[in-house]
């Protein structure tokens, strides 16, 4: 069974940093797309970024372009998502997902079959 493990989360200011993982199992990570969604209170979940199986090529949604950096480690079986100058506007839970029939990166939920269960980001002063 595939299993994805989200960590890293937590309360930072305005302007810090978190480093987002993804830990999977039951399968190798090698090949297969991995994307990051993220849903605030009340609004739907949106698509923040995704790496293909190969590494290359990925994508951010415009809103984090310059901000956030994707990378895989499949040696740990784990995706990163490195967020940087961190705004209130970033607060949301944030899930990774991936499915056995992707290797290209797509930003679209719905091409994604297997879901963690989530990390919370909140920025705050």
């Amino acid at each position: 069974q595939w299993q994805l493990v989200e960590s890293g989360g937590g309360l930072v200011q305005p302007g810090g940093s978190l480093r987002l993982s993804c830990v999977v199992s039951g399968f190798t990570l090698d090949h297969y797309a991995i994307g990051w969604f993220r849903q605030a209170p009340g609004k739907e979940r949106e698509g923040v970024s995704c790496i293909s199986g190969s590494g290359d090529p990925t994508q951010y949604v415009d809103s984090v372009k310059g901000r956030f950096t994707i990378s895989r480690d499949n040696a740990k079986n784990t995706v990163y998502l490195q967020m940087n100058s961190l705004k209130p506007e970033d607060t949301a839970v944030y899930y990774c997902a991936t499915d056995p029939s992707r290797r290209l990166c797509i930003m679209n939920e719905g091409a994604y079959s297997s879901w963690g269960q989530g990390t919370q980001v909140t920025v705050s002063s």
